[in-house]
């Protein structure tokens, strides 16, 4: 051989070593970027690769990567059929087969077993010791009635696996129909098993009422594989076939830097096996809508523009609110002394010279300011005696609302989800104030015998009745002391003391106090000793005070009956979820179960109403 004939044969040897084996290849499978701005892939590989892949994104190695051998550990749930259609040899051959993918799994997996035919039903939760599931195989029969619940069985093993701790999911589907019966549709399937994780693996076995188009729906979509087999006796092999795979199996995710609508180039590499590329489009307006109400624009780079603008504004604007509120108003701070006004209030002066904030206020108040909601919520903050204004109540109320709406939106709830805690947030802020006033207003009638009694005492050595108020106001505590202050303050600047009187007891709202203030505008009209007028209402109050609280007491046992009535189902509707989620599970995810939920909870509702009405009283 000459020297050229060594040199090619060099050459040639070289390049075969360069090249993979046969068999050796990447594929990458089920691209989704319905949960942007993660996306989630799976890469396949020809051999079993224990190192995990590579990934570039537009030719930019991806950083941050999360990815899940399937061959190691994973959550799987079998979704068998044994619906009428399956009666003979199909289910005994399915259920030899799923037999044998249980003998088979890897040491970590944990699985999980439903069964659907007129209903879909869990048999077996994810679990790590299979020996309930088997138990589960070797007593299923064929439904007697009639239906095939395809869809409905997805969604439940979507649910099942979501929980999972195991961050692969895997759902192997097996049926020889179409579906029948279901309350779920095909979409709704495929979004619960895509936010759920899970790649979905549909075996149909060929027959007279076989509809492959849904299986291979669930497989692409989900980043899994549809096989079909032409008789059931092949189903050990295709099991196999399939538990090989995930074998050799990733499951990737991760989180892009491309906005959403363009186009991106994925590179997959694993060592020894080889690379591939696929290319997909990120979720644009549409699918982004789905998942949150902000809009497409604030996720360009001119919206984060936009957004840094805004925080940067907010941020100057409250710098610019404590920097005024430390100078004060010179015009308050020389009426103070004469009119009692509390020194928490100079930032509502300071607040207003925001120009931009007071426009939006002043116009919120000029619409709205009419109406008896806004009347009631400004008594409401009277009572409350806080530093605020109504309108700044509403806007309170509004944003905690939309805010609490936003965040839930972003980690994809559904509209419900976000109405619900759009008025839980909006809740806040009107529970925070009501709660003060029932604070503010039970301090008072617990002072107000004893004020009563000072101001009788005070009257019966000779002081006026203006004197009796400002001793009642100087050994008073608070909210009465400020509270006769301000009336005293009033009258000194000329108003009628029993206008003034009047306005606190509508102001503070307390029924006792009403009828003090009743009963002494009659003694000052008719006359008569307004001490021993005093002495005795202050007795009728405490009197009032005690039976108040003497029903109280004999009504705690029954109150108590009330809370723990209301709250038992609650309470063991959660601890048997926990303890047993397969007995519970049809009670959340079927539709009777659910109209079952819907009426124990009205029938709850009116009872605890009920219940209320008994026990309550109103002295």
């Amino acid at each position: 051989m000459n020297r050229v004939s060594w040199i090619i044969s060099g050459a040639l040897l070289a390049a075969l070593a360069l090249v993979p084996s046969a068999g050796a290849g990447v594929e990458i499978r089920g691209l989704d970027t319905s949960g942007y701005p993660a996306v989630r892939l799976t890469v396949v590989s020809s051999k079993p690769v224990a190192t995990k892949p590579a990934l570039a994104e537009n030719g930019r190695v991806v950083t941050g990567l999360e990815a899940q051998n399937l061959g190691l550990a994973k959550a799987v749930v079998l979704a068998l059929d044994h619906s009428q259609s399956m009666t003979g040899s199909s289910l005994s051959d399915a259920l030899a087969a799923a037999r044998e993918f249980v003998s088979i799994k890897a040491a970590g997996d944990r699985l999980g077993l439903i069964a659907f035919g007129e209903s879909a039903d869990e048999q077996s939760a994810p679990s790590s010791n299979s020996g309930d599931l088997v138990t589960s195989l070797d007593s299923m029969q064929v439904d007697t009635r009639g239906g095939t619940a395809l869809y409905d069985a997805v969604a439940q093993a979507a649910h099942a696996l979501r929980s999972d701790p195991l961050a692969g999911r895997v759902i192997v589907l097996l049926t020889d129909g179409k579906n029948v019966g279901s309350g779920t549709t095909l979409d709704a399937a495929v979004i619960a098993a895509k936010k759920a994780g899970a790649i979905v693996y549909a075996v149909g076995i060929k027959g007279p009422q076989f509809d492959p188009a849904p299986l291979e729906t669930l497989a692409r979509e989900t980043g899994g594989r549809y096989v079909l087999a032409s008789s059931s006796a092949r189903l050990s092999v295709i099991y196999a076939d399939i538990a090989s795979e995930l074998a050799r199996s990733w499951r990737v995710s991760y989180v892009s830097s491309a906005s959403p609508g363009d186009k991106v180039s994925l590179q997959a590499s694993l060592v020894g096996a080889g690379s591939a590329s696929a290319r997909l489009q990120i979720a644009g307006s549409e699918a982004t809508s789905a998942h949150t109400f902000l809009p497409s624009f604030l996720f360009s780079t001119a919206g984060t523009i936009l957004i840094a603008l805004i925080v940067a504004g907010l941020g100057l604007a409250m710098i610019a609110n404590l920097a005024s509120a430390r100078k004060g108003s010179w015009v308050q701070a020389r009426l103070a002394p004469h009119i009692g006004a509390s020194t928490s209030k100079k930032s509502l002066g300071a607040r207003e010279r925001l120009s931009a904030v007071a426009t939006v206020f002043n116009a919120t108040e000029s619409v709205f300011g009419r109406l008896n909601v806004w009347r009631q919520l400004t008594r409401m903050l009277e009572r409350a005696d806080m530093p605020l204004k109504t309108v700044e109540l509403v806007w309170a109320i509004l944003g905690v609302g939309i805010g609490f709406g936003l965040i839930v939106s972003l980690f994809g709830a559904s509209g419900l989800a976000v109405l619900l805690f759009m008025l839980i947030g909006g809740a806040i802020p009107y529970s925070f104030v009501w709660l003060r006033v029932r604070r503010r207003l039970a301090a008072f009638e617990a002072q107000l015998p004893d004020l009563l009694s000072t101001m009788a005492a005070s009257l019966k050595v000779g002081h006026s009745f203006k004197q009796s108020l400002k001793a009642a106001m100087e050994e008073g505590q608070e909210p009465a002391s400020s509270e006769f202050r301000r009336v005293l303050t009033q009258s000194s600047l000329g108003r009628p003391m029993d206008d003034a009187l009047k306005e606190m007891s509508d102001r503070l709202g307390s029924a006792n106090f009403e009828f003090v203030i009743t009963a002494v505008t009659i003694q000052r009209q008719v006359g008569g000793s307004l001490a021993q007028l005093f002495d005795m209402v202050a007795d009728t109050v405490r009197q009032r005070q005690q039976f108040v609280r003497k029903v109280h007491s004999l009504t705690a046992m029954g109150r108590l009956s009330a809370y723990v009535l209301v709250a038992l189902p609650f309470f063991l509707a959660g601890v048997l979820t926990l303890l047993n989620s397969t007995y519970m599970s049809p009670l959340w995810h079927t539709g009777t179960g659910k109209a079952l939920v819907a009426f124990g909870i009205v029938s709850i509702g009116i009872g605890s109403l009920m219940l209320r009405k008994i026990v309550s009283f109103k002295g």
